[in-house]
């Protein structure tokens, strides 16, 4: 039986699209055992994973290189077939190197390429297109599957189901306001103006983490409609993915909830604000829109991840969206 290592170590939406990987291998060698390397905190996404065989977490706050070192210990008594690495960093370079294993595949921008079986070129765009981040996970594994990338999927399960049931009873939409970046993140002044706007009757369910609370009590207080619920800290990675896939629309920034609403290929409008789409990390829900500024801005993108204030100090890539460009998906989807 042939064993298989993803590893993927870095952020949540990375995780998230690096499952097309997962069920792509599990697609064409059913009988394979997968293995999953991951941070702490985000193996909450893979939780039950029905092609999963085990999960292996790098705690990094326990000592990050001590904990690296009982990781490679582990990759090591596992002998693995494959290991592949969807990392460019050198941290996941040298386990991949070390693990031990027959075959090692990583791209050729991670500092230990050199010494990987396979070292596939990491590539942004083509011909002047841009290139989704689940096409560069597949050059990992075309060839030995074949050239279409699966898309990425989260499984929540018949609980996490049951645990949003309850919040399903009427029409609804689900808004992920925050960011871990300011210059990614709609201003708060922007979503309580575009929540205004919306048709009465219509549940608006406010997601993400117990760090959002504030900013989520923030847009209850000022749009002050009966309606509006905070559900910030109330829901498991996998319980929001359950949650948004019966949504009449979901609406997030650049970043982790997106991915999470395409897993389940749940209707779908992103807003940008710093950043652009074509870095290649965009919507992949087959109902999606993409929302961004019409203006010409000549500071934009002004970074890959976004920062921590807009660096011209005007942040209008934000504030020139408009309320009409996001009830715009609303109103399609209800027509």
């Amino acid at each position: 039986m042939q064993k298989i290592l993803i590893i993927q170590t870095a952020f949540i939406g990375d995780v998230v699209l690096a499952t097309g990987i997962l069920e792509k291998l599990h697609k064409f060698f059913p009988d394979a055992r997968i293995d999953f390397l991951l941070r702490k905190g985000n193996e909450g996404l893979l939780r039950n994973h029905p092609f999963l065989n085990q999960l292996i977490i790098w705690d990094k706050k326990a000592g990050k290189f001590r904990d690296l070192m009982r990781i490679l210990k582990l990759i090591r008594i596992e002998k693995y077939d494959r290991v592949i690495n969807v990392q460019r960093f050198a941290a996941t370079g040298f386990l991949t190197t070390f693990s031990g294993a027959r075959e090692t595949r990583g791209y050729d921008k991670n500092p230990f390429s050199r010494f990987f079986t396979k070292s596939i070129p990491h590539i942004v765009s083509v011909a002047n297109k841009y290139k989704h981040e689940i096409d560069r996970c597949n050059d990992l594994i075309k060839d030995i599957t074949d050239e279409k990338a699966f898309l990425p999927k989260l499984h929540p399960s018949t609980a996490d189901f049951s645990e949003v049931e309850s919040l399903k009873s009427e029409p609804y939409i689900v808004i992920a306001p925050a960011s871990v970046w300011f210059t990614k993140q709609y201003p708060v002044e922007k979503w309580i103006s575009f929540i205004k706007r919306l048709p009465p009757g219509l549940k608006i369910y406010l997601i993400g983490a117990p760090s959002d609370q504030l900013l989520a009590q923030q847009i209850i207080e000022n749009v002050r409609n009966p309606d509006l619920v905070s559900l910030c800290g109330k829901l498991d990675f996998l319980k929001s993915a359950a949650l948004m896939k019966d949504a009449l629309m979901n609406y997030v920034n650049d970043s982790a909830p997106m991915h999470f609403a395409s897993s389940v290929n749940a209707p779908l409008t992103a807003i940008y604000c710093s950043t652009m789409p074509w870095f290649g990390f965009g919507p992949l829900s087959e109902n999606s829109t993409i929302i961004q500024t019409t203006e010409q801005l000549s500071c934009r993108p002004c970074g890959l991840h976004g920062h921590k204030a807009c660096p011209e100090g005007h942040f209008k890539c934000a504030l020139t969206i408009t309320d009409e460009q996001l009830l715009s998906p609303m109103r399609r989807q209800q027509s």
